[in-house]
């Protein structure tokens, strides 16, 4: 079968250096201590069940759930005595249209196991994935199942992206006492079952529902939706949620359409939304759908604006789109985009590995593997030990960032929005939680003394981060010199070198090229008061209301920044305020970057 040569070649050794702690052996076994949350998931006031009538005498899934059954008081196996650890994987990866998507996480999950298994290891023991196809139909997928708990002797198990056949596994782990980990189903039912054996790391479709709704209705005043979705589980499941918000923020859905998973045109149910003249549009959809039906709408006069849950952005959407995805958002578990350095790493060793880009399922995968090898690491070799390491947990960073999780073993972190621009996604921050101010939403302003001073004529640009000395020289000329001051080395010395220079009144401004260079940056131009152009796609940048820093997507190239500041320069004759607001009135730099008040580029 070619699954199983998919395994084989996945089964070679890792070629990549080992990344993360070396594994504990089973030496800091802990109880899960009894946790409550309420309300469940941190659900905002106005978004929870009948909460303008009455508040209900009680409320499930609010704390830990009990499990008092022996499984950790079971012998725990040493590691002399197994030749390997094996751990089940089940997702689809054959005879399935989700198999791209099975294949890219079984890749994450696999890129995990090699690499602690470079590190050494459960003891010395290596990590081995045993390889299970979800061919999607109920009684093969209980088979595989039964099949890995009772003849392969798994620990645990990671999959699978079907919420229907994660529900098969989570009743075969009430019977058999199996831990599993839950990367990609978003189906909400599936934590609310009260079987204390699985730990969900994907925020589910209520978090995705609800934080759609904040951004809809709350934030952009839109009254009239119109929801599109594949005809089967995930969109029969994912969009009830936002039907849920909808109407308790008083907007009921205006209709709902859908299509069968096999679909390549979708011109009939578009045709029906456009004669209900709804304002807004939502998709529950994958990828290459989503694109096809953007392209469609706009084929058809249809200008509402678009949004989607997590599964629209991925592979085939801006292809099958083109200039059509325009102005689309859609919520996502992390920022890609994001110049995090752990982050970085981990897309060069999945794509050295793999010849493919990373994606959601793929880099999900991988961070939930790492949680449920380090949960082994932990409780050591023993099912209810293991289940136990897993409910403690309370956060997690990894690759793809922070998670936060709830009593229920459920990630429950705010997500982040995403939305098309110019052909490219940008990504920031959104909760589903009603803002109760809206910083910056009026601008930022600078209302500190302006001064007179200006540049002579031998005019200096800092540039500040990671090899930034060996960039300057190129970047100079044009009445320009370009001062480079790496930020690799050690920082006390890189923030004195910066200090001196930002006080040389000849500098105009600093470009910053990476995340922590613009973080020091910013916190010196508000003392030293000179405008800063920081590459980085941190929001929190530009979301302190410093008037004096203003934000490029990374990708931008230096040379691009410093024409900004040169631009700006020149039309604001060199006083380091007047330059700043140049940058703050939108005026158009280097021919193609406007930016508002608060330092983000126009939309």
């Amino acid at each position: 079968m070619r699954w199983q040569l998919i395994a084989a070649a996945l089964a070679l050794p890792a070629c990549c250096a080992a990344q993360g702690p070396a594994c504990g052996c089973g030496q800091n076994p802990a109880p899960p201590p009894h946790r409550a949350l309420d309300p469940y998931g941190g659900v905002p006031e106005d978004l929870r069940p009948f909460s303008k009538f009455t508040k209900p005498y009680y409320e499930n899934y609010t704390t830990s759930p009990e499990y008092n059954g022996a499984a950790a008081d079971v012998r725990t196996v040493p590691a002399s005595a197994v030749t390997e650890v094996p751990i089940a994987f089940l997702g689809p990866i054959e005879d399935n249209k989700d198999s791209p998507l099975g294949i890219s996480m079984l890749h994450g999950a696999q890129l995990a196991i090699d690499e602690a298994n470079a590190r050494g290891g459960y003891c010395g023991r290596p990590f081995r994935l045993k390889i299970h196809n979800d061919a999607a139909t109920w009684g093969a997928s209980s088979n595989e199942i039964v099949k890995m708990i009772y003849d392969e002797k798994v620990w645990a198990m990671l999959g699978s992206i079907s919420a229907d056949s994660t529900h098969i596994a989570l009743r075969v782990s009430l019977r058999a006492e199996l831990p599993i980990v839950n990367s990609a189903a978003t189906d909400p039912t599936i934590p609310e079952t009260i079987i204390p054996w699985l730990l969900t790391s994907i925020q589910d479709d209520r978090v995705q529902s609800y934080t759609l709704a904040r951004r809809i209705y709350t934030d952009l005043g839109l009254k009239h939706v119109a929801l599109l979705r594949v005809n089967e589980r995930y969109g029969r499941f994912g969009i009830l949620k936002f039907k849920d918000a909808s109407r308790r923020l008083g907007h009921p859905i205006v209709l709902e359409q859908k299509f069968q998973p096999s679909a390549t045109t979708f011109k009939h149910q578009l045709e029906v939304i456009a004669d209900s003249d709804v304002d807004a549009i939502v998709l529950w959809a994958d990828a290459p759908a989503a694109g096809t039906i953007l392209k469609e709408m706009r084929a058809l006069g249809m200008k509402q604006p678009v949004f989607g849950a997590a599964r629209v952005i991925g592979e085939g959407l801006l292809e099958n789109a083109g200039a059509a995805a325009e102005g689309l958002e859609a919520v996502y578990p992390f920022d890609p985009n994001r110049d995090d350095p752990a982050w970085l790493a981990f897309q060069k060793r999945f794509e050295a590995a793999y010849h493919t880009h990373t994606d959601l399922f793929s880099s999900m995968s991988f961070d939930t593997m790492n949680i449920l090898l380090g949960a082994i690491c932990r409780a050591g070799l023993n099912r209810g030990g293991i289940r136990n390491a897993l409910y403690s947990i309370e956060s997690y960073k990894g690759v793809t960032g922070e998670m936060i999780f709830d009593p229920n073993a459920k990630n429950m972190a705010p997500m982040f929005l995403g939305k098309v621009h110019n052909g490219r996604w940008s990504f920031r921050r959104y909760s589903m939680q009603k803002p109760y101010a809206a910083v910056g939403a009026a601008g930022v302003e600078y209302n500190g003394p302006h001064t007179a001073l200006t540049a002579g004529a031998h005019r200096k640009i800092a540039l500040f981060g990671p090899g930034a000395e060996a960039l300057a020289p190129a970047l100079s000329g044009q009445g320009y010199e370009v001062v480079g001051i790496n930020s690799e080395t050690a920082w006390g010395k890189a923030s004195n070198e910066l200090v001196k220079l930002i006080y040389d009144p000849d500098v105009i401004g600093i470009v910053a090229t990476s995340r922590d260079s613009a973080h020091l940056a910013e916190q010196l131009a508000v003392k030293a008061r000179i405008p800063v152009v920081a590459i980085s796609s941190d929001h929190t940048l530009t979301s302190t209301n410093i008037p004096w820093i203003f934000r490029l997507e990374p990708g931008t190239s230096p040379a691009d920044a410093i024409r900004c500041l040169k631009d700006a320069d020149t039309l604001a004759a060199g006083s380091r305020d007047s330059i700043r607001s140049e940058f703050a009135s939108g005026t158009m730099l280097a021919g193609r970057f406007a930016f508002t008040s608060t330092g983000e580029l126009r939309q």
